[in-house]
């Protein structure tokens, strides 16, 4: 059941019928102060818990980057040690970097591209619109939880679909993909393509939002299927599809559950699926080098905060919001 917060005439009855009784040493204070200070003491639990649960763990963890702790023992500062360490002398900490890099390189504008083509397709005028938006959502409910994770290791496994159901009857001797260096990694490009949904759903939501009248006027004018989405349609879409770039980016640089379960903890085969969180997670709960993780996620969280700085830095140059056309 809906919680509705107390209102403030809610707060001075509870004190007028006594079910406040501490009340009584505010009275000095104006109504509007006791008000206040009510509102306070309301949402002290929530301060409470942002502090314990999420600020704190954070500060934790800035202060542990420049420590040796291995969780077991009490913390020794070393300073910059675990930083200078990770760019000059860990060469599987610059592994999960190319590899992280590469992933998010390919895979994050194919999901935006892939969205965006089946937000056009259903965007036609289909009669089962509902049906057919309901099950391309469905996977990315799903996302890339473990289940499939798992299901796309024997997909893509030496006696996966893709072998028995497609190279096989062909007369063609397939191999583990996953078991590949070569193409482990294009194996989670293509899992990350699974939870397009949300992204093709916000597409859609800002196709439908695009005045039918300018499409009307540039058709008058002789303008092909083309040109109306390039000079129409894309413009239009810029600021939606600017902010799925942004959740694709973020989420990009944090793949994980993936990587994990397909490589089984280790990121092979040859670290060819070893992203940043994978390798993040062995120095961290495998190696128990809990200051040395903590370096690494400070420097994670520093990548995103650029890029995305970036992109929006950017945006004034290709998103075009209302009051730009």
């Amino acid at each position: 059941m809906t919680q509705v917060p107390p209102t403030a005439g809610t707060i001075r009855g509870a004190r007028r019928v006594g079910l406040m009784p501490w009340s009584g040493g505010l009275s000095r204070l104006s109504v509007s102060q006791q008000d206040n200070l009510y509102g306070y003491l309301f949402l002290l639990p929530w301060f409470v818990g942002m502090v314990a649960i999420t600020l704190g763990p954070i500060l934790a963890s800035l202060a542990l980057a420049f420590t040796d702790y291995s969780i077991l023992g009490a913390p020794h500062w070393i300073g910059l040690t675990n930083f200078v360490t990770m760019f000059t002398a860990d060469a599987r900490y610059l592994t999960a970097v190319r590899t992280t890099l590469t992933y998010v390189a390919i895979a994050v504008p194919l999901v935006l591209v892939w969205g965006l083509v089946l937000a056009l397709l259903l965007n036609q005028g289909l009669k089962l619109l509902p049906l057919f938006r309901a099950i391309f959502y469905i996977p990315s409910l799903l996302g890339t939880s473990v289940a499939v994770a798992i299901l796309w290791y024997y997909i893509f496994g030496k006696d996966g679909l893709i072998n028995l159901a497609l190279l096989r009857p062909l007369g063609i001797q397939g191999q583990s993909y996953v078991g590949d260096p070569s193409f482990a990694l294009y194996t989670l490009v293509v899992l990350n393509l699974w939870a397009f949904g949300s992204g093709m759903i916000i597409f859609l939501a800002g196709l439908r939002q695009i005045p039918t009248d300018l499409y009307e006027a540039a058709e008058l004018d002789g303008a092909g299927a083309w040109a109306r989405f390039w000079r129409i349609t894309l413009p239009l879409l810029t600021p939606v599809l600017f902010f799925n770039a942004v959740l694709g980016l973020v989420g990009g640089f944090q793949a994980f559950t993936s990587a994990f379960v397909i490589s089984g903890g280790t990121g092979g085969p040859a670290d060819a699926t070893l992203m940043y969180q994978v390798y993040l997670y062995q120095r961290g709960f495998v190696n128990l080098n809990m200051g040395y993780a903590c370096a690494m996620a400070w420097v994670l969280l520093t990548v995103i905060a650029v890029c995305t700085g970036v992109l929006f830095w950017t945006q004034k140059f290709w998103v075009f919001y209302g009051e730009d056309r």
